[in-house]
């Protein structure tokens, strides 16, 4: 019988060169194959990413060692800065598996998140390259205990970063579910021997997680191939918004009459829309989602339609809350919960009382922010979301039916705050 699970054990050998020099006119870019020394089946070797985003796919990953890139008026980062591409052995506390391509995309684009929610204790959870659940937390340990249960099911197999030291408090919140990886700043006393439990777990330092402000503002190269071998280059996007101040209060213009959003967000609502931006930029667009205190509460991703992945946050944000609701007063998930009524096992008040709940604080989307990458095309996105108790919104603007959603939201009983960012975030 064929082992089709030993594909995913397999570590292959990739023919990239040790080097890559990128020329941009008069300007060259160099980049150093990352390798690391690991254990296989008893045998010390060299090798590099273990595959690329599946089995059977070679890959590498290199690091910017020469070049100052300068285009126009925008000057790129400078080599020696690397985060995930300077990876050593000495930062992978444990191998694990060690790292495919998959897993880095994923550091990387937590990172990427984290960059712009760095205030505070933070987690974020990736799940193929987009967040499943974010978090601020007065903890880093509380910050963790909330992103989890924002979406415990999709964390299952995740990669959880932290943006302060991980301590044993929340070494053992982590030895309770199933990660891929663990990144962060620094690993207090004992808490890297609790991880250690899961020996496929990858634990991963990386010190300069703590300068990550440093990085909000820098550009690199983005480079994106086509299947033709011609590549798209670009400059990597900036998020201009740092505080409420970059914010401005929705206003539009309409045939001769101006329409301007009646209610101002509270400090509250402003702290929950500049986390959501936050985490927005780290979101595969057409996307969605709902923030509230500092967490996601449903997030919608890599939509074809606005009014759609509006939707569809919604429906994840009541399936994941009674899927919290379930874990926390019964240990189990609620699809198991619902096998068990169905098998005789458990009272279908069990299941009767969670639905009441989440029907109740629909979905505790009641008081969110919604945050949405581009702007809307239609009014109906908002309706939806406003609809299931949102306060606030934020997006970019400049649609012609700018209009129509400062109506909406004015319109809402209690009325509806939004603000425009000025800026697109979208992310393919």
């Amino acid at each position: 019988m064929t082992d089709y699970r030993q594909a995913y054990k397999t570590i292959m050998d990739d023919h990239f060169p040790e080097t890559m020099t990128i020329t941009f006119g008069h300007q060259t870019l160099v980049y150093r194959k990352r390798t690391w020394k690991i254990l296989d089946e008893g045998e010390l070797i060299e090798k590099g990413l273990r595959y690329g985003e599946n089995p059977g796919q070679e890959a590498a990953l290199y690091e910017l060692v020469n070049g100052n890139l300068v285009l126009g008026e925008c000057k790129f980062i400078e080599p020696n800065k690397g985060l995930v591409s300077a990876l050593s052995e000495e930062n992978l506390l444990q191998f694990g598996k060690h790292p495919g391509k998959i897993n880095l995309t994923d550091v990387d684009n937590a990172l990427n998140i984290l960059r712009y929610i760095n205030r505070k204790p933070a987690a974020c959870i990736m799940k193929h390259n987009n967040p499943s659940g974010a978090a601020y937390g007065e903890t880093i340990a509380e910050a963790y205990r909330k992103a989890n249960m924002a979406d415990r099911i999709a964390a299952f197999g995740g990669c959880a970063a932290f943006n302060r030291p991980v301590d044993k408090s929340l070494a053992e919140e982590i030895g309770r579910n199933y990660l891929e990886v663990v990144i962060a700043p620094e690993y207090e006393e004992g808490s890297v021997d609790i991880l250690r439990q899961w020996k496929n777990l990858r634990i991963i330092r990386l010190d300069r997680i703590d300068q990550l402000e440093k990085y909000r503002n820098l550009r690199f190269v983005d480079f994106k191939s086509l299947i033709d071998g011609g590549i798209i280059v670009q400059q990597s996007p900036l998020n201009i918004i740092n505080s409420k101040d970059d914010l401005k209060p929705a206003t539009a213009k309409y045939q001769g009459k101006e329409y301007r959003i009646e209610r101002l967000p509270t400090e509250r609502e402003y702290e929950d829309m500049l986390f959501g931006w936050g985490v927005e930029q780290g979101i595969t667009s057409n996307s969605v989602i709902y923030v509230k205190d500092g967490v996601t509460v449903g997030i919608g991703t890599g939509e074809q339609d606005r009014v759609g992945v509006a939707e569809i946050a919604i429906f994840k944000a009541y399936t994941k809350y009674a899927d919290a609701l379930c874990f926390q007063k019964h240990g189990l998930p609620y699809k198991s919960l619902e096998m068990e009524i169905a098998k005789g096992k458990r009272p279908l008040s069990d299941k009767e009382e969670i639905d009441q709940q989440v029907r109740e604080k629909k979905g505790n989307l009641i008081g969110s922010v919604m945050v949405s990458d581009a702007f809307f095309p239609f009014r109906d996105a908002v309706d939806v979301a406003i609809r299931e108790g949102i306060s606030g919104i934020i997006q970019p603007g400049g649609s012609v039916r700018d209009f129509e959603s400062i109506q909406a939201c004015n319109e809402a009983r209690p009325q509806v705050t939004m603000v425009y960012t000025g800026q697109r975030a979208f992310k393919h």
